[in-house]
């Protein structure tokens, strides 16, 4: 039985819908089950259960009869905890692989607090014997349209410079993810995940503004200004605002270069930036 946890985010739900489209028996684990199945096809071979990773009781009660756990949980000052005992419960309810989603720069001294937690759930995890099979995604495109509400007023902020940034289509993850639940020749492999190209934050304005027909402006500003922006104007908790001023400074630091891996496993090649921002181009030009 492969059993999801996070299948109410982006990636895990992404994988819940590329496993039922492919009729493979799930499970899926949610702190709100109800919403979890209002959500999904009831013909769809998945079994929806409720569990809270701050409650180990639960998650073995979620886990029993599992096999493999793809484990894919919110970014949150407690990621690393919560996620760490998703494992110590898979481990006891006798999982033999674990699939998880972490981050670039999943070191012990990362400059990007939560790609710090990300490593110390991999070391958690390698210590349990478990296979463990590691996803390393730079930017979700989906995360971009968080920054449509300015895109469709002409501007695009950050703090990235001129840095490239390599964007992946969560769905891309997900279906690596799925090959690694189904291949148990790709089991146990840490793969780095990115889209084709990486843009800058100034070729993605330009790009932004032809696929919309407005111009779309670059406003790159200095970290703490563009930290002090995330937490006045778009509300951001502090640490969520820490988060993200981090990942774009890595960028600067290390500049991101795309890769074939993608397409290597999937066999076929990886979603591009522009036809993403084509199939959203309602959301990058609404107005309020």
């Amino acid at each position: 039985m492969i059993t999801i946890m996070g299948a109410t985010g982006a990636t895990g739900g992404a994988l819940l819908h590329r496993l039922t489209g492919l009729d493979v028996p799930c499970r899926a684990i949610s702190r709100t089950p109800g919403t979890l199945r209002a959500a999904t096809d009831a013909r769809a071979p998945v079994e929806i259960v409720g569990a809270d990773a701050a409650d180990p009781r639960t998650l073995r009660d979620a886990l029993k009869g599992s096999t493999q756990l793809f484990l894919a949980m919110a970014n949150s000052p407690r990621q690393a905890e919560l996620e760490m005992n998703a494992i110590d419960a898979a481990a006891l309810c006798g999982v033999e692989h674990v699939v998880k989603l972490s981050a670039p720069a999943a070191e012990p001294a990362s400059p990007v607090a939560i790609s710090r937690g990300h490593w110390q759930v991999e070391e958690h995890l390698a210590a349990t014997g478990m296979t463990a099979t590691l996803l390393r995604p730079y930017a979700f495109m989906q995360k971009l349209l968080l920054n449509a509400p300015s895109v469709a007023q002409g501007v695009l902020i950050g703090a990235m410079r001129d840095a490239p940034c390599n964007y992946i289509d969560v769905r891309d993850i997900a279906d690596v993810a799925a090959e690694t639940l189904l291949d148990p020749g790709l089991a146990g492999a840490t793969y780095t995940l990115t889209g084709p190209q990486a843009f800058s934050h100034s070729a993605l304005a330009r790009l932004l503004g032809e696929l919309t027909g407005r111009p779309v402006r670059h406003i790159d500003l200095p970290p703490n200004d563009f930290h002090s922006h995330l937490l006045s104007t778009a509300h951001m908790p502090p640490w969520l605002a820490s988060h993200v001023v981090e990942i774009q400074q890595l960028a600067v630091s290390r500049p991101e270069f795309p890769n074939d891996t993608t397409e290597t496993v999937l066999g076929r090649p990886a979603r591009t930036l522009p036809d993403f921002i084509r199939e959203h181009l309602r959301v990058f030009t609404a107005t309020t």
